[in-house]
């Protein structure tokens, strides 16, 4: 797997028109040419930044292309990355359930609802989450029009420890992204390893 950064200036982020989320999509997407047939095989999250530039991380199978408007650094992950037993950890999530009468999916709200969601995801994700150290920020609501449709998700950044639990479950969480919404920035676990 490689993760790469997409640095954008202010001049970068007028001149691409980046004022929602389908706009970073759009930018993310023309790094990473379709090949037919085949699946989408990256994720991204927009870290956001500051008045001067915006990051945009990625985690993807392939090498992006080079941007025609900012800067990408990129560098492969050594397998023994995801080697260790126990990480801290931050993702942004499309945190949903499937009501059981009418098959519609129902946002998740309220912090200690949120918390029991995602604790009760973690296990087919491949790992034990810490409860105590389980924290929720960003929470709300992203909404914006694509070519035909307007779309609306319930988002929440999750952050805390974690412990693994399933080596293949976790690995495949980490490469493939966790829950709903990944063409639109949730998903991407990003780790840092806890160091016994």
């Amino acid at each position: 797997m490689i993760a790469s950064i997409l640095k954008l200036n202010r001049a970068d982020v007028q001149f691409l028109k980046i004022t929602d989320p389908y706009s970073i999509h759009r930018i993310v997407y023309s790094l990473f040419p379709h090949i037919d047939n085949a699946v989408r095989d990256f994720l991204f999250v927009d870290k956001g930044g500051n008045f001067n530039e915006r990051r945009i991380l990625i985690l993807s199978k392939r090498l992006p292309q080079v941007p025609e408007h900012g800067c990408i650094e990129s560098k492969h992950i050594p397998e023994s990355f995801l080697a260790f037993d126990a990480y801290c950890f931050e993702v942004r999530l499309n945190p949903v359930k499937r009501d059981k009468n009418s098959r519609k999916l129902i946002p998740v709200k309220k912090r200690e609802t949120l918390l029991e969601w995602f604790c009760s995801k973690s296990e087919q994700w491949g790992f034990e989450t810490d409860r105590e150290s389980l924290q929720i920020q960003s929470t709300g609501v992203q909404s914006f029009d694509t070519q035909d449709t307007q779309v609306t998700q319930n988002a929440a950044t999750f952050i805390g420890k974690l412990k693994v639990r399933d080596r293949s479950l976790f690995i495949n969480s980490f490469e493939q992204g966790m829950g709903r919404g990944k063409s639109f920035g949730f998903g991407l676990l990003q780790l840092v390893p806890i160091r016994a």
